[in-house]
């Protein structure tokens, strides 16, 4: 399989790249001037997380994502919240990185597993190769006795086994085109990721001179049409956002496309014709774009709603601290604030209370509060 750029339509494609261009520059200017920029770029990692699950068809609740991230599950984690989790950490890593970090080299490898698994390998050569050199010492000091050469050619290979043994068993040093126990069960064997993944950096090399726009949605169909990694499917709408971030068209933050990618119907995202799927992904761009700056009004106004209380208060009131924790999280429960604000539950009620933030559970237990 390959995935080749040839010449596309720009008389069909301009005005929603213009489109797309226009929205991502005055939402990358909202983001960076308002008050709750910070609030809004933690939100959206949960956000953008939660709709990478959906448009991939698994449902993940925002709330017990945000409850498992603080380790205060209501219930035990399913294996799509820890999918969803696994994202959300990706997002804060490549966020948490150089801007161009995630899409080059070293980052893709990072982010893959790929960079570990040759540094594995190249300490397994590296023990192989003393081993030997062991085993030919040994050879020289017992030269003149017979038998304590044959024994230690046999300790060393022993402790060689023994050791290969212990790095199966772990899973460590084991190369992707090796097949171990299990790997039937979850991995299709005739997958050739390496060669999946060296096709995808050529078209992210290939799209370098086209408009960030254009080229996040080429990258991304790429992805999705040559499906890199069985595993880490979601890693591939990271890997754009970190692209058009790296292109400097969204700096103040990590785009969460996947918000707008749900308002695209499936029929265009999977359609059969490139040219839809394209245009697709240019107007999931646009509407989340749209959505992000709706979202930081509401944020705004929320916050000025709030900030109405702290006047008269003490230069130790936990309230500005409780204020900035429910504008950077989608809910809050008491355990959260109690432990951001260093206060009893009891206490952190009080703030909520103060506060008239709406509640969203309506539940005796596990209650928790969220700006609606």
């Amino acid at each position: 399989m390959a995935y080749t750029i040839e010449s596309l339509p720009l008389q069909t494609l301009l005005p929603d790249i213009g489109r797309a261009e226009d929205q991502l520059a005055r939402f990358d200017e909202q983001v960076r001037r308002s008050p709750v920029g910070e609030g809004f770029v933690e939100r959206g990692h949960f956000f953008d997380a939660a709709a990478s699950m959906w448009v991939g068809g698994e449902l993940v609740h925002v709330e017990d994502l945000v409850l498992h991230d603080e380790r205060m599950d209501a219930r035990a984690p399913t294996h799509e919240l820890t999918i969803a989790h696994r994202i959300l950490r990706v997002r804060r890593r490549i966020a948490g990185n150089k801007p161009g970090w995630a899409v080059s080299d070293a980052g893709i490898g990072a982010l893959t597993g790929y960079e570990e698994e040759e540094r594995q390998a190249t300490e397994t050569e590296g023990e192989g190769a003393e081993s030997v050199d062991e085993t030919a010492d040994l050879d020289l000091l017992g030269s003149d006795d017979p038998l304590a050469q044959e024994l230690a050619n046999v300790d060393a290979l022993l402790e060689q086994s023994q050791r290969l043994i212990d790095r199966a068993s772990t899973g460590k040093g084991v190369g992707r085109s090796e097949l171990v126990v299990g790997d039937l069960v979850v991995r299709d064997s005739d997958w050739d990721e390496v060669d999946r993944l060296t096709q995808w950096k050529r078209v992210l090399q290939e799209v370098g001179d086209l408009p960030p726009t254009l080229g996040a949605a080429l990258i991304w169909d790429a992805w999705e049409s040559l499906e890199p990694m069985q595993r880490q499917h979601g890693l591939g709408s990271q890997l754009v956002s970190a692209y058009l971030r790296g292109r400097g068209k969204v700096a103040s933050h990590l785009f969460a496309f996947n918000v707008g990618l749900k308002a695209v119907p499936r029929e265009r995202r999977r359609s059969p014709n490139r040219l839809t799927r394209v245009l697709a992904f240019l107007d999931a761009m646009s509407a989340s774009a749209g959505l992000g700056m709706k979202e930081i009004a509401r944020l705004a106004q929320a916050r000025e709603l709030m900030t109405r209380h702290l006047p008269g208060r003490r230069s130790s009131s936990s309230l500005p601290t409780t204020i900035e924790l429910i504008l950077s999280k989608p809910i809050v429960s008491t355990p959260m604030i109690a432990k951001a604000a260093k206060v009893t539950q009891r206490g952190a009620l009080n703030l909520i209370q103060q506060l008239n933030v709406r509640e969203l559970t309506g539940r005796g237990r596990y209650r928790a509060w969220g700006i609606i």
